[in-house]
């Protein structure tokens, strides 16, 4: 397999590998990306970028400049490139050298790798300057669950720093390595949750004519809901709706009064989260006046759908095929359940998300898995792909 990468940036693998295992030795949760955002920050500012550190709370942005639109600040001459920082709260399985110090926290979505490959970028392109404009590297923190996306919008990303475009890469497990997917459309879904309280009327397991069970309740309502994907979603629109958690009772012979449900909802489309909030409470409602209890629905938007924009997709495959080949592009993969909040930015200006393939084995272990780990061997093609698509959309003539 030929991929056409700069010897530069080889060269930098060793050491940007011993980063990436430094950065999963001391994983830090969401907003408390501490050591990572100042390690991530000095390496930056050595290298000559202009660097802002606490952008979103733990966030860093730094600008490179380089020819004569350098110092334009005009965004049609700016581009965004970003990566995610923090960690999971996940025990670690691993026993290798570099395995997470921190008990209960460890980097099992790859985060490390990421940020890695963005610091690699930056680095390579500080010493060859040969682009046409400005970059803006957003080192992120908090994309798991916490929204680290949306409080770097809300701290002014795109006012502070005004660019036409950002892009956003994530690795693949299972995907090969050598190999990349995008796709114009929805690559990640949306991301709700919801809370139901229902309150019935206790009474003695012995005489239940005597209340109202809140878990004959919550079984009706479980089954109910999942009426809504089912028939109530259109069929070619996919939609998931996983009741994940169902509390209730703490005695053999004792019908409780209340019972709590969880769960999440994902979508593609706002439309379609918009039919199953609706379709959620008028559930609820039916539900709780047919056996005469009461349901309380705290339905919460999460994450968006991640919708890459048409003309920035084909920009980046346009890339990935100079340096892969068009074979190991794929335009096809069907697209994921899972969400990721780089969806807000993408909400704000046009981009592209796309994926690298971690490849099968030590590295290929499922995402959010305690056995999981980045694969080093991709790092020097992550920072490739990144200058080649600074280069295309800055040139230098």
């Amino acid at each position: 397999m030929k991929i056409n990468i700069d010897q530069d940036i080889l060269a930098l693998q060793p050491a940007l590998t011993a980063f990436r295992r430094d950065i999963h030795a001391h994983p830090e949760l969401a907003f408390q990306e501490l050591h990572t955002a100042e390690a991530v920050a000095s390496r930056l500012e050595s290298w000559g970028l202009q660097v802002t550190r606490g952008v979103g709370r733990t966030g860093v942005v730094a600008s490179l400049r380089a020819g004569a639109l350098g110092n334009s600040q005009e965004a049609g001459h700016a581009i965004g490139l970003r990566a995610d920082m923090d960690a999971l709260p996940i025990e670690e399985g691993n026993d290798f050298a570099h395995r997470s110090q921190h008990a209960g926290r460890m980097h099992a979505c790859g985060h490390d790798g990421h940020t890695t490959m963005l610091l690699g970028a930056a680095q390579y392109l500080a010493q060859t300057r040969d682009f046409n404009g400005v970059v803006h590297f957003v080192f992120q923190p908090a994309e798991e669950h916490e929204g680290g996306g949306k409080a770097m919008i809300d701290d002014g990303l795109f006012q502070r720093w005004p660019m036409r475009s950002i892009f956003g890469m994530h690795n693949w497990p299972g995907l090969p390595v050598g190999e990349f997917a995008a796709m114009p459309g929805p690559m990640m879904a949306s991301a709700d949750q919801f809370d139901i309280q229902i309150t019935g009327h206790g009474a003695h397991a012995a005489m239940p004519h005597n209340g109202i069970d809140p878990i004959m309740v919550g079984a009706a309502l479980v089954q109910a809901l999942q009426t809504l994907v089912s028939r109530n979603t259109h069929p070619v629109d996919a939609a998931v709706l996983s009741v994940t958690q169902f509390h209730a009772g703490d005695a053999y012979n004792v019908i409780p009064g209340q019972a709590q449900l969880r769960g999440t909802v994902r979508a593609f489309k706002p439309a379609v989260q918009d039919l199953i909030e609706t379709g959620m409470q008028r559930i609820c409602a039916g539900v709780a006046q047919s056996y005469g209890a009461r349901i309380a629905l705290n339905y919460q938007r999460g994450y968006p759908p991640t919708v890459n924009w048409p003309q920035q997709t084909n920009e980046a495959c346009e890339v990935i095929e100079s340096l892969v080949g068009a074979d190991r592009l794929h335009r096809d993969l069907m697209p994921t359940m899972g969400a990721e909040d780089f969806a807000f930015m993408l909400q704000e200006k046009p981009g592209c998300y796309v994926w690298i393939g971690n490849g099968p084995g030590e590295g290929g272990c499922m995402l959010h898995n305690p056995l999981y780990d980045f694969n080093d061997d991709i790092i020097a093609l992550g920072v490739a792909y990144w200058a080649g698509l600074v280069r295309h959309l800055l040139p230098k003539s």
